[in-house]
């Protein structure tokens, strides 16, 4: 028999469309922020990816390197962590995503926080208006 029997390889595929299926929703991670709103350019595209630090309306930190990136972290935890990147890439940006509903003091707080570890320039996310 000269014939390719093809009924295992569509099992395999819809077995691994299934799977795909269900983990595609479970991968997106990211703290709920609600960005204010300026013009501002974007970053240049040969820049390396920035760390982001957020900090949401609750005034809670969190860092999108290492583990637990949905978990809030400690200032210290995260003054470690942006110095451990700092020490691998010197030339990495860091960025401060803060909720609009945050205190001004918090997201300054946090930008203090990168400073100590090391950061030259900290930089501000924000959402462009819509036209």
């Amino acid at each position: 028999m000269s014939e390719i029997n093809v009924v295992p390889y569509i099992d395999v595929m819809l077995v691994l469309l299934v799977i795909f299926m269900i983990t595609a929703p479970l991968l997106t991670q990211g703290v709920k922020v609600d960005l204010p709103e300026a013009d501002a350019e974007p970053l240049p595209a040969e820049a390396d990816d920035p760390v982001i630090v957020s900090v949401n309306a609750l005034g809670e930190l969190f860092i999108d390197i290492g583990e637990g990136k949905n978990e809030p972290v400690d200032p210290d935890v995260l003054v470690t962590r942006v110095a451990a990147v700092l020490q691998y890439k010197p030339k990495t940006p860091i960025m401060v995503k803060g909720d609009r509903n945050v205190a001004y003091q918090k997201v300054i707080n946090a930008m203090v926080l990168i400073k100590q570890a090391g950061a030259p320039n900290v930089g501000l996310i924000t959402e462009t208006p819509e036209r």
